[in-house]
């Protein structure tokens, strides 16, 4: 009798781990996601293409660390001045990559950064002008190796 109660926990007890392993594997983001962190970000306002220049390698051969630059067409001057940068992605677990905010002592609208992808997918990055509009480029970049992805034995 005593056999079969280890048995039991034991199978018990996989299981469960099993169940976690599957449970903390991180689940891919959708391209309704990415529409939707841009919408929290922009509300109603329309996103105009241009101003923006988005610095990422097309192709990539290792997710983990991939260098990015986004810069935007601007004097920053007070009247006239990036306020923010934001950086989305479409496949990663989460959607949005980073908020950037420049303040008026900003001497130009650039960031600079390294990110990690989980796949090949676009990445869009979007300015608010301190007049309320918003200005985006994006770039498709494809992955070789993911990250942001653990494998489940």
């Amino acid at each position: 009798m005593h056999d079969e109660s280890t048995r039991r926990e034991f199978f018990g007890l996989a299981g469960g781990a099993a169940m976690l392993a599957v449970t903390l594997r991180p689940a891919e983001a959708t391209p309704a996601m990415l529409a939707s962190a841009i919408r929290n970000v922009v509300g109603t306002a329309p996103v105009q293409t241009g101003k923006v220049k988005l610095e990422i390698p097309p192709l990539v051969e290792n997710g983990n660390t991939v260098p990015m630059t986004v810069s935007v067409a601007s004097p920053m001057a007070p009247e006239d001045r990036v306020r923010s940068i934001h950086v989305f992605n479409e496949k990663n677990p989460q959607p949005n990559i980073g908020n950037f905010y420049l303040g008026p002592q900003a001497g130009r609208a650039q960031v600079s950064t390294r990110i990690r992808l989980a796949d090949s997918q676009k990445v869009v990055a979007i300015a608010r002008l301190s007049d309320d509009s918003f200005w985006s480029a994006s770039v498709d970049v494809v992955v070789t190796l993911a990250a942001c992805t653990e494998e489940v034995i």
